[in-house]
């Protein structure tokens, strides 16, 4: 007997929720279209998409996930609008499955101090060339901070000065310092592939700037919407998973 004791979280308990992510970040639920009932209904098209009880809808779900037939999890989609430096958005943007819409510095100025500032250095991996591993001392880490910080608070000296010189948003820019920049982007995809997305971005070997933001979609609101569907995830997708990062 599979265990029915989980129940989705009310939509109305979920849309309009904020969670903050890194030093400034934060991702918020705009909307939520279906529920693991409405991939199971999918599934049964040709029997007019009719529940046939909490057990057996629960078991075809699971069926559908461990052999991979994957289309009835397109018929659920999230929309999210998320606040993340460049840095997390140049790894998010690979996954071409999401539909995305962002800010842009052509039509309105940066604010100051909006950039991402690390609370640990994390040091480069030694056999991993896009990995790190370890971290560097807490007093060569105070001092890499410190000019990190002043060094934005230099490039944002220098965009104002270009703005009140009249130059364009579009150019002054080019002194902000890119990955750090935080943007606000409006996303938004379907749960098979927002399964993907959560099976490389929440492994342990995934960046730690985008693996905060995947376990944020993934515990704050793919789980309570989704709870069934989060089960099978966690039981044929990716068995044993955690821990949650810190």
């Amino acid at each position: 007997m599979l265990d029915n004791t989980t129940s989705p979280t009310p939509r109305d308990q979920l849309l309009g929720k904020r969670v903050d992510v890194l030093d400034q970040g934060w991702i918020e639920l705009q909307d939520v279209m279906g529920d693991d009932l409405a991939i199971v209904n999918a599934a049964r098209v040709s029997f007019l998409g009719e529940s046939k009880g909490p057990d057996r809808d629960k078991k075809l779900l699971f069926y559908l996930l461990q052999h991979r037939h994957t289309s009835p999890f397109e018929q659920v989609e999230f929309k999210f609008r998320c606040h993340a430096p460049l840095v997390t958005w140049w790894q998010w943007v690979r996954h071409r499955t999401w539909h995305v819409n962002a800010q842009s510095g052509r039509y309105t100025p940066f604010e100051e101090n909006d950039y991402y500032t690390p609370g640990t250095w994390r040091l480069q991996a030694r056999d991993n060339k896009q990995a790190s591993e370890g971290e560097l001392d807490e007093t060569a880490a105070r001092a890499l901070t410190d000019k990190l910080l002043a060094h934005y608070e230099r490039s944002f000296a220098l965009y104002q000065e270009a703005l009140e010189a009249g130059v364009a948003r579009e150019m002054a820019r080019l002194f902000l310092p890119g990955f750090a920049v935080y943007y606000t982007w409006v996303l938004k995809v379907d749960a098979h592939n927002l399964m993907h997305f959560l099976r490389l971005r929440m492994a342990s070997d995934a960046q730690h700037e985008i693996r905060v933001y995947a376990w944020a979609i993934y515990e704050h609101f793919f789980k309570p919407a989704l709870p069934w569907t989060a089960e099978a995830f966690e039981t044929f997708i990716m068995p044993g998973l955690g821990p949650l990062p810190e």
